[in-house]
């Protein structure tokens, strides 16, 4: 099986703006939990997967250097985007950089934190995490987290949102060939995976939730970040399109001019080497 698979990477072209914008940031308490691991402040942290840069920036100020490794030209560029926009308080410290989770920059043994933040399940597991000891120090530590979809917020918005994605991943399945089809690991199986590949001492899963505020433009925005959902509008399916219509009017019915409280649970799977 090939390490990695093109189309788990185009399929978030073009839309990382909006990927950006409403995707959750990562919650502090992760790097948090991550440091009282390790033991120390990290000197090196690679994010692989980072996306635009969302899950990158959780360390600013918490590690003398930050890489994040991502594939996706569109994505990463919406990263360096941000960096720029930041300004000299992070840009010596951060940098980013092409690159696969089974092909990782950085000589033997040189970081001491790799970090997944919602992308592990779109990496061949067992060569990104041969990988992954390669680079790490003794001591360092891998870390795979993911929030669950939806977030905790009212029943009829979490019926909406899963109408929805079952609708799109219905049409998915349906109109897209075996072949040209993303290739997902489970979720479900991460901690399984890093305890089997046999390069760590200490393998956990951790529970923790994050609190957040919503309106209907970012919940509905959340939802249009998902690549299924940019699949469909691309597609221009018009089932897709009705589906979205119709999640787009119950979001903005029941939350009219409301921005309310909500909660997004994440589970963190680490291996310390």
């Amino acid at each position: 099986m090939s390490e990695y698979r093109q189309q788990n990477i185009d399929r978030f072209l073009g839309f990382a703006d909006l990927y950006h914008q409403y995707r959750p940031k990562a919650p502090t308490l992760i790097a948090d939990i991550l440091i009282q691991y390790l033991g120390r402040r990290p000197q090196c942290v690679v994010d692989v997967g980072c996306g635009t840069g969302l899950s990158t920036f959780l360390w600013e100020n918490r590690a003398d250097r930050v890489l994040g490794v991502e594939p996706n030209a569109s994505m990463r560029q919406q990263a360096i985007e941000e960096l720029t926009h930041r300004g000299n308080a992070t840009d010596n410290a951060f940098s980013f950089v092409a690159g696969y989770s089974h092909e990782i920059p950085c000589e033997d043994q040189t970081v001491d934190l790799i970090t997944c933040s919602q992308s592990f399940h779109w990496m061949e597991p067992v060569a990104t995490l041969k990988e992954a000891a390669r680079v790490l120090r003794p001591g360092g530590i891998f870390a795979t987290f993911d929030c669950d979809w939806p977030p905790s917020v009212t029943v009829s918005l979490e019926q909406a949102y899963l109408r929805f994605m079952n609708a799109i991943q219905q049409l998915e399945n349906e109109r897209i060939i075996s072949e040209d089809r993303v290739l997902r690991y489970h979720k479900d199986q991460h901690l399984r995976n890093i305890r089997q590949s046999g390069h760590f001492t200490f393998t956990k899963e951790i529970v923790l939730h994050h609190g957040d505020q919503m309106d209907a433009d970012a919940f509905i925005g959340m939802a249009m970040s998902q690549g299924s959902v940019q699949t469909a509008i691309k597609e221009q399916w018009e089932e897709a399109l009705v589906a979205k219509d119709q999640f787009v009017e119950t979001v903005k019915q029941e939350l009219r001019d409301q921005t309310l409280s909500l909660v997004f649970s994440y589970r963190m799977r680490i291996g310390v080497k």
